[in-house]
């Protein structure tokens, strides 16, 4: 059996999903968002690190996987998803787990088939592949996309 964690960065909200691999057969073992709401941004970022850390802590992924930045026109947007996922990593690094990182692009053509696919569509693809009526947050079904395309990327690998 493989675990993978995918976490869907935010500086409002931050998903997370964790599904579990055996054989060819995916299951969806927990799934939320961390509500990071209008706090100053440097506590934002200490939610973020420790919502991680507690999240492998109880789920003991062998993977983590994340979305790469999405680039934005709002310079400052970007800085601010940058700093998200970098804390993000900082914590997943801390347990020595090894990190993919995949694109918003990517994981919509892994997950529908379309790499332009809306998020209600990447949201009802992922409900479809965990076989799951559990309704999701749309940061906890991006950051189970991200978890289900780094489990077509690292099959062989992991």
């Amino acid at each position: 059996m493989v675990i993978i964690l995918g976490i869907d960065p935010g500086s409002r909200y931050t998903g997370w999903g964790v599904i579990s691999i055996v054989g060819n057969r995916m299951q969806l073992v927990a799934a939320d968002r961390v509500v990071l709401g209008d706090r100053p941004h440097e506590e934002r970022l200490v939610l973020i690190y420790d919502a991680v850390r507690d999240i492998v802590t109880q789920y003991q992924p062998d993977l983590v996987a994340v979305e790469t930045v999405f680039v934005s026109k709002n310079v400052q947007s970007a800085l601010k998803l940058g700093q998200a996922r970098g804390v993000a990593i900082v914590a997943a690094a801390k347990f020595g787990l090894p990190l993919v990182e995949v694109s918003p692009r990517l994981v919509k053509k892994v997950v529908t088939g379309y790499g332009g696919a809306s998020k209600m569509g990447v949201g009802d693809m992922v409900a479809r592949l965990l076989s799951t009526q559990q309704p999701l947050s749309e940061d906890a079904a991006d950051a189970l996309a991200i978890a289900i395309s780094a489990s077509s990327m690292t099959r062989s690998k992991v």
